[in-house]
C-alpha cells in the first residue's frame, strides 16, 4: 500500500469562530450599555474577564493568521487591536509583527516594529530573523538586518542564540558574507555561545556553503557536547564540497563515538555517492541502512534511487523504487529524472502517467525532466500533452519548465511554439535567453537570434560564453561576417570572456562559409593547439566547398598529428579527394585508416513506438 503525504490546512471554520467571538467582544465593549455598566463595581470583574478573553482570542487568531499566511485577516485583527486600545500589549505586538513577517510584508513589519512603545528580545528576533523571507531584494534586507542589530545593541538589548542564528542566515547571499560570518563567529565566542549546538550547526553549514571546510571542522571540534544535528551538518558539509572520502571517514568517527546516524546522515552519504560516482560505497551504505532498519524511510530510499540512477544503474534504481513502501513527489521525481537523464522519453511518460493515476501532483522539476526526454527523442505529440498539463497546473510560467519547453519544441522543429513558451516566462533568466537564441540559430533564423540577443543586452542580462557561442553560430549560418566579428570582439574585449575551442570553431566556420579561407587560416594559426581539432574540421569542410586542396591538405596534416585516431579526419579527407576525382589519394587515405584504426561498428536501426494516452 502506498501512503501519500498531503498538507492538511487548519480548518477555516475555527478561524471564523475566533473572529466572530472577537467581533462580539468589540461590539459589546463599545455599546452604550457596556459603557454604562462599566462604571458599576459589580461589573468590574466581568470587564476584566472580557479583556482577558479578547486578549486570548486575538492571540489565537494571530497565531492562525501567521501559520496560514493570511495577510488580510492579519490586517483585520490589527484594526481590532487598535480599536480595543491594545497597541501597547507587548505579546500581541510581537505576534502581529510575526504575521507581517510570515506574509513577507517587510514595509508593514518595519512600521509595526517602529510604532511599538515597548520591545523585548523576542521583538528584535522576530524582525531580524524574518528579513530573510521577504520578497524584496535579499541583499538589501541582509544589510537592513545588521542595521537593526546595531540599533538593538545601542538600546542595550543583548542578543541570544536566535538573534545570531538569524543574522548568520542573512549572510548567505551578501557579497561580504564570509567576513560577516567570521565577525559574528567572534562575537558568538566572546558572548559565550560557542558551545551552542544550534549556532555550531549554523556556522558549520555556512562555512561549508562558502567552501571553508577547515573552518567548519574547527567549529565542530570546539563544541564539546555535540548533538546528531551537528554531526549531520558536518557530513553534509563534506558532501557539498565534493569530499566523499572525508565524509565517510567522518561517518566512521561518528560511529566510534557512539552516534549511529539517522535518515539524514545516510541520505547525505548516498548523495555523496551519487555525486562522486561511488557505486560500491553506495551499496555498502544500503547494507547499513537495512541493518539499522531505515530501509523503509522515504528520504533514504529516494536518495538510494538517485544514487543508482546517477551511477547509470537505472535497473537497480527502478528495483529500489518499486520496493518502496512509501512514496512522495520527491521519490517519483527522482526516478523520472533518472530515466530522463538517459533520454528514455517513453519510460518517463509512462511513469508520469502512473504518478498522476496515484494522485501525486508533479512539480516543476518532474515536468522539466519529462519535457527534456521528449525533446531528446523529438516526441512532438507527448511534448504538447505535457505542455497542456503544465499550463493547466500553472507550471508553464516557471523558468525551469519554460526552458525545457523551449528546448523540446526546438528539437521537435516547432520554433513558433518554442517562442510562445519563451514569452510565457515572466522573468526569463540567462538560460531562457540562451535556449531561445540557440533555437533560432539552429533553425536558420539568424536575424531573429541576433535581435533577441540585442534585446537581452537591453534588458540588462549579462551574457556568458554559451550565449555568445549561440550568437556566433547564428552569424555563421546567416553569413553575417561583420556581426560575427563584432560579437567576438564584444565577448573578448568588453565582457573579458576567454574564447573556447567552440568559439574559434564558429568563427572559422563563419569565414569558411563566406570563402574567406585566408582569414580562417590566420585564425587557426593564432589558436592554442588544444583548441584546434574541431576548428580544423570545419576548415577542411570549407576548403571542400570552395575547392582549395592546398589549405585542406595543410589542415588534414595538422589533424593527423594532433589526433591520429579520429575517424572523422579520414572520412573528411577521403570525401575531399573524391569530390576532386582524385580516387588514388582517396584510396590511400582509407588504407591509412585501416592500418591505424579498428573496423567501424556496423550501424543499426532503432524503432521508437509512439502513442500514449492523453495526460490532461
Amino acid at each position: 500500500m502506498i501512503i501519500k503525504y498531503r498538507y492538511i490546512p487548519i480548518p477555516t471554520i475555527y478561524f471564523n469562530q475566533q473572529l466572530l467571538f472577537l467581533t462580539t467582544i468589540i461590539a459589546t465593549s463599545n455599546s452604550p450599555l457596556a459603557r454604562q455598566e462599566a462604571s458599576a463595581p459589580t461589573v468590574e470583574l466581568t470587564h476584566n474577564n472580557d479583556s482577558c478573553k479578547s486578549h486570548t482570542c486575538i492571540s489565537n487568531t494571530l497565531k492562525i493568521s501567521a501559520k496560514m499566511g493570511n495577510l488580510d485577516e492579519g490586517k483585520h485583527i490589527h484594526g481590532h487591536i487598535i480599536k480595543l486600545g491594545m497597541t501597547n500589549v507587548l505579546s500581541l505586538g510581537n505576534q502581529l509583527l510575526h504575521v507581517y513577517v510570515k506574509c513577507k510584508e517587510l514595509v508593514d513589519a518595519c512600521k509595526v516594529f517602529n510604532e511599538m512603545g515597548v520591545r523585548n528580545i523576542v521583538t528584535w528576533n522576530t524582525l531580524i530573523c524574518g528579513l530573510r523571507y521577504s520578497t524584496e531584494r535579499f541583499r538589501r534586507n541582509g544589510h537592513l538586518g545588521f542595521s537593526y542589530f546595531k540599533k538593538m545593541l545601542m538600546e542595550s538589548v543583548f542578543p541570544d542564540c536566535i538573534t545570531f542564528g538569524g543574522l548568520l542566515r542573512l549572510c548567505v547571499e551578501l557579497n561580504d558574507g564570509v567576513w560577516l560570518v567570521k565577525e559574528l563567529h567572534c562575537a558568538i565566542v566572546k558572548m559565550g555561545y560557542d558551545q551552542s549546538c544550534f549556532l555550531g550547526a549554523t556556522l558549520v553549514d555556512l562555512y561549508g556553503k562558502f567552501g571553508l571546510v577547515g573552518e567548519s571542522r574547527c567549529v565542530l571540534d570546539g563544541v564539546l557536547a555535540r548533538d546528531l544535528v551537528l554531526w549531520n551538518v558536518m557530513v553534509s558539509c563534506y558532501v557539498l564540497n565534493g569530499l566523499g572520502e572525508e565524509a565517510f571517514w567522518f561517518f566512521n568517527l561518528m560511529r566510534l563515538e557512539g552516534v549511529e546516524g539517522d535518515e539524514f546522515t545516510f541520505a547525505s552519504l548516498l548523495n555523496s555517492c551519487a555525486t562522486l560516482g561511488l557505486y560500491d560505497s553506495g551499496r555498502q551504505i544500503q547494507g547499513l541502512v537495512i541493518k539499522v532498519c531505515l530501509n523503509k524511510d522515504v528520504v533514504v530510499e529516494s536518495a538510494l534511487v538517485d544514487m543508482y540512477a546517477k551511477n547509470e544503474h537505472i535497473n537497480d534504481a527502478r528495483k529500489a523504487f518499486d520496493v518502496m513502501s512509501f512514496r512522495n513527489v520527491v521519490s517519483w521525481t527522482t526516478i523520472i529524472v533518472g530515466y530522463g537523464r538517459r533520454g528514455d522519453g517513453k519510460e518517463t511518460i509512462e511513469l508520469l502517467k502512473r504518478m498522476l493515476r496515484e494522485d501525486f501532483v508533479p512539480d516543476e522539476l518532474t515536468l522539466a525532466s519529462v519535457l527534456s526526454s521528449c525533446g531528446n527523442l523529438s516526441m512532438a505529440t507527448e511534448t504538447v500533452q505535457v505542455h497542456g498539463y503544465a499550463a493547466k497546473c500553472v507550471f508553464s510560467n516557471y523558468s525551469s519548465v519554460g526552458n525545457a519547453l523551449i528546448n523540446a519544441y526546438s528539437k521537435c522543429g516547432s520554433i513558433a511554439h518554442a517562442y510562445q513558451s519563451f514569452s510565457s516566462i515572466k522573468t526569463p533568466d540567462r538560460f531562457s535567453w540562451t535556449s531561445m537564441i540557440g533555437a533560432y540559430a539552429s533553425h536558420g533564423f539568424s536575424k531573429e537570434a541576433i535581435q533577441l540577443f540585442e534585446e537581452m543586452l537591453v534588458k540588462g542580462v549579462k551574457p556568458d560564453g554559451i550565449v555568445f557561442l549561440e550568437v556566433l553560430a547564428a552569424c555563421s549560418h546567416g553569413g553575417l561576417y561583420s556581426k560575427g566579428l563584432q560579437y567576438f570582439s564584444l565577448m573578448t574585449n568588453h565582457y573579458q570572456i576567454m574564447p573556447s575551442s567552440e568559439h574559434f570553431t564558429s568563427l572559422t566556420d563563419l569565414f569558411g562559409r563566406l570563402g574567406l579561407l585566408n582569414e580562417a587560416y590566420e585564425i587557426l594559426n593564432s589558436m592554442p593547439v588544444e583548441s584546434q581539432p574541431d576548428a580544423l574540421k570545419a576548415f577542411i569542410g570549407a576548403c571542400k566547398i570552395h575547392g582549395n586542396m592546398t589549405l585542406a591538405k595543410w589542415a588534414a596534416e595538422k589533424l593527423f598529428v594532433i589526433d591520429p585516431n579520429d575517424t572523422a579526419t579520414y572520412v573528411l579527407m577521403s570525401n575531399l579527394y573524391a569530390s576532386d576525382s582524385n580516387w588514388l589519394d582517396a584510396a590511400l587515405v582509407w588504407e591509412m585508416a585501416r592500418d591505424r584504426l579498428h573496423n567501424k561498428s556496423p550501424g543499426c536501426t532503432v524503432e521508437i513506438t509512439r502513442g500514449i494516452n492523453t495526460l490532461v
